[in-house]
């Protein structure tokens, strides 16, 4: 059995996506984030950056437990675990990889970014603007992507759908003008959002 310590944010939701797609057996640990609850001694013995998601697998490799941080890192100890979602071609393991990457360090990254300019006590209103034009500059070009193809990197959904998927929910929710105008992201961010398993993992 799997603990995940999580909670409603676009990283918790990549991994909590993942554990789901997978079939892989987990508890949610919710972790009040206005409560502090990353920051107990009890959850800094897990992740030391107080940072969520993490988890707990009680049947880690060899048998033994394993305690993981990092979301994009869960998503593949997930897919690896399970055997789905990531190709093992070596032509196609590289276009997923790239994909996945894209969506994980500068979809989220960037979303984050805004999201604590717009939170600041005096929020300079220039640099929010920046970060909203650099973050849509990433999802239409995503759009364009999807036009070509079903799938972040392919016709087949992958890792790389999961990570862009918890990006694009987290922009829909709080920031949907930056999304407005891409039907082929629309398109697929639909479809992906109708998988029950997408949206048990949405569910908070």
């Amino acid at each position: 059995m799997i603990d995940l310590y999580a909670a409603a944010t676009s990283n918790s939701v990549r991994a909590r996506i993942a554990l789901e797609e997978c079939g892989l057996p987990y508890q949610l640990k919710f972790t009040d984030l206005a409560k502090g609850e990353h920051r107990t001694p009890q959850f800094l013995a897990l992740n030391p950056n107080g940072q969520i998601p993490v988890i707990v697998d009680s049947d880690g490799p060899g048998g033994k437990p394993l305690t993981l941080s990092q979301s994009t890192a869960i998503l593949l100890y997930a897919a690896e675990k399970s055997g789905k979602f990531l190709p093992k071609d070596p032509a196609a393991r590289p276009r997923v990889l790239q994909a996945l990457m894209n969506a994980s360090t500068d979809i989220t990254p960037l979303f984050g970014a805004v999201n604590a300019c717009m939170r600041a006590k005096e929020p300079h209103a220039p640099t929010v603007q920046m970060f909203k034009d650099r973050l849509r500059a990433f999802f239409r070009i995503w759009d364009e992507q999807l036009g070509r193809t079903r799938y972040a990197a392919g016709e087949e959904y992958t890792v790389a759908d999961i990570s862009l998927l918890a990006g694009w929910w987290r922009t829909r929710g709080a920031l949907p003008e930056l999304l407005e105008g891409f039907a082929n992201l629309k398109r697929w961010g639909e479809e992906l959002s109708a998988r029950p398993a997408v949206q048990r993992a949405l569910k908070f």
